[in-house]
């Protein structure tokens, strides 16, 4: 089961740089005066009517810091923040805190100070480990401060998280794909994916209208995002965010590029759709069989508009075979059955 997690937004805040794809108020629909008038009683005020909600207490509840790199805000704020926070931890009402931060804003010195006032996650907002897509992005830190970051955060004992995004400027396949494997083998706990988006009023909004940036198309971004899920995947590292929140405030900002408010069913049915094609293409021809998906899968694994099974249908693999979707199945597996023998040839595992 998910966190419940307590957004506290810090709009910008400790972070000297714009990147050139910046612009967290059209992102998260706050702004950074927010994010400068953020006190300890305005945490305390967000957190008490969150745990008013109406909700089942089983589920592990989380204070989360983002929209800026906390680990940036002068030490004193950082305390008063992690300080409000401190005592809905001791009395059980809050589990943990998680924030994000810069690569380059984490030492050693840092990372047990965080572990010790309550702080159990981190998120790096890495981006890139090319260093060419890096200093397009104006991002003021290098692919060597994310494994220093990395190396810190292991050994205070704090779990990780590793941001990434596809559609940069200067991005190249092949360098995106090996940079991601460069991560993989630094094991983070989870990753985010998401696309560039041209925001207005970001650097990337004036190279796009001066034609030197082109975003990726939707298409693209989505096969881009599947490949380093995939790669994830594989190595047992969950992806817990495909694409960024959808919100009114993000449409309105966002001036071109992929965005989507489903992108991430988007690229989880691409998924599905080619391990799909992979297993249907290896069953015997003229022998029934039976597909079984998850009924919770089933809008994943047909596509928007149907699309999904009409180009299986179109590729003769869905000839003599019956479509079934499990209410008891589990999410993300596959099931071909021989109905002849009434036995299962191929159970295929997927990650969310």
């Amino acid at each position: 089961m998910p966190p419940f997690v307590i957004p506290i937004f810090i709009i910008h805040q400790g972070c000297p740089h714009t990147c050139i794809f910046c612009n967290q108020q059209g992102i998260t629909g706050h702004t950074s005066r927010e994010g400068n008038e953020l006190t300890s009683a305005s945490v305390r005020k967000i957190i008490n009517e969150q745990l008013g909600w109406s909700r089942k207490r089983k589920t592990v509840v989380q204070v989360a810091f983002y929209g800026g790199s906390f680990t940036g805000l002068p030490k004193d704020r950082q305390e008063e923040f992690l300080g409000a926070v401190k005592p809905y931890i001791e009395s059980g009402l809050v589990d943990a805190i998680r924030l994000s931060t810069r690569p380059d804003y984490i030492d050693l010195s840092t990372a047990l100070f965080l572990r010790k006032a309550g702080v159990e996650t981190v998120e790096l907002g890495i981006q890139s480990m090319d260093p060419a897509v890096l200093q397009a992005s104006v991002r003021g830190h290098t692919a060597t401060h994310v494994k220093a970051a990395f190396t810190a955060l292991k050994e205070a004992g704090l779990k990780i998280g590793a941001q990434l995004m596809v559609g940069l400027p200067g991005e190249k396949t092949k360098k995106l794909i090996q940079g991601t494997q460069e991560i993989i083998r630094m094991a983070p706990d989870f990753a985010r994916v998401y696309p560039a988006l041209v925001m207005k009023g970001s650097g990337l909004e004036t190279l796009y209208r001066s034609g030197k940036y082109l975003p990726l198309t939707l298409n693209r971004a989505v096969g881009l995002a599947a490949r380093l899920k995939v790669l994830f995947d594989d190595a047992s590292i969950p992806v817990i965010r495909l694409g960024l929140q959808p919100s009114l405030s993000l449409e309105k900002e966002c001036v071109a590029g992929p965005y989507h408010p489903a992108f991430g069913e988007l690229v989880l049915s691409r998924i599905l759709f080619k391990k799909v094609r992979k297993i249907l293409s290896t069953i015997p021809k003229g022998k029934k069989h039976r597909l079984c998906v998850a009924a919770a899968d089933q809008s994943v694994f047909r596509g928007s508009e149907n699309k999904n099974l009409k180009r299986l249908q179109a590729l003769g693999l869905m000839d003599n075979v019956e479509l079934v979707f499990g209410q008891d199945q589990p999410r993300q597996t596959i099931n071909i059955v021989n109905v002849q023998k009434h036995r299962i040839c191929t159970r295929s595992g997927l990650t969310a």
